[in-house]
């Protein structure tokens, strides 16, 4: 099959690729469909993931958000932590584990803010104080009973947040062990943290439904193949380009408008030309 290299494509076959990635499909099924190179269509990934990542970067912020949920979802690179070698790590930097952090507007379910980090609390904190220089005011914010968010969260929001978080409490599946079934929620508790969070909206229900979208929606994250990502440059771009489709072009089932014309961020629905023209714009730019 004749395939087509990345200075040889044009605005529609860029188009093309990035609308199957964006709908969930692997970068070989892509280039079967497209005509376009692998190692092409891996190019336009890291690109238009960069472009996807800066502009999101740029205009979300000032945001009017009322209460945010926070949440985080476990991946890896190349192969799972507990099988990195040295070998493996010098070969592949950032091979292991690769959590995603993500933060989502509970009204307009914007996705915020996101971050590819390992767990932990420093991390926490970078993520947390990306959060809130994103916000224009005080927020009601939730997240799951994790040891590592209490202190980062009023470090980030210099006290200024109402905090709760929503303790899940787990246990055997009444139906008996099943390979690769999850422990049974029994309940959950809130806990107030900080401030005086609303009772009623304690909650990280959107947030985890949000999680299965993007298990749905991006081929990196599928469980139990072999469609995770091989390096983490790849897997952020990925990243970048799906929280942006979601963001700006998919309509969302129950606003019938996308996040981010329902959290003001735009006025218009965006198209996958429209991005393409972004990148465009900016390769020019950078040409200049």
């Amino acid at each position: 099959m004749h395939t087509i290299d990345m200075n040889r494509l044009t605005s529609e076959q860029r188009a093309a690729v990035i609308t199957c990635l964006i709908e969930g499909n692997s970068v070989r099924s892509t280039v079967r469909m497209t005509g376009v190179a692998k190692k092409t269509v891996l190019r336009v990934l890291i690109e238009v993931g960069a472009v996807c990542s800066d502009y999101q970067d740029r205009v979300l912020r000032n945001l009017n958000t009322e209460r945010v949920q926070i949440d985080e979802m476990w991946q890896f690179v190349y192969c799972k932590e507990k099988t990195v070698t040295p070998a493996i790590e010098e070969k592949n930097p950032g091979a292991g584990d690769a959590w995603l952090f993500a933060a989502i507007d509970a009204d307009s379910k914007l996705v915020i803010s996101w971050m590819v980090a390992d767990r932990n609390k420093a991390n926490a904190r970078r993520f947390l104080g990306d959060v809130a220089g994103r916000l224009s005011k005080r927020v009601q914010l939730t997240t799951d009973g994790h040891r590592m968010y209490f202190k980062p969260v009023v470090q980030a929001f210099g006290g200024m947040i109402d905090y709760a978080q929503l303790d899940k409490i787990y246990g055997p599946d009444s139906e008996g062990e099943k390979r690769y079934s999850p422990a049974a929620c029994l309940g959950a508790k809130k806990n107030v943290m900080w401030g005086a969070p609303d009772w009623d909206h304690i909650s990280t229900s959107y947030v985890e439904r949000h999680n299965l979208s993007v298990r749905m929606t991006n081929r990196r994250f599928t469980r139990l193949t072999n469609a995770f990502s091989k390096k983490i440059d790849n897997h952020a771009a990925a990243v970048a380009l799906g929280y942006f489709a979601y963001n700006f072009i998919k309509i969302h089932r129950t606003l019938r408008t996308t996040p981010a014309m329902a959290a003001g961020v735009t006025d218009r629905l965006w198209e996958v030309a429209d991005l393409v023209a972004l990148w465009e714009a900016t390769e020019q730019r950078r040409a200049a």
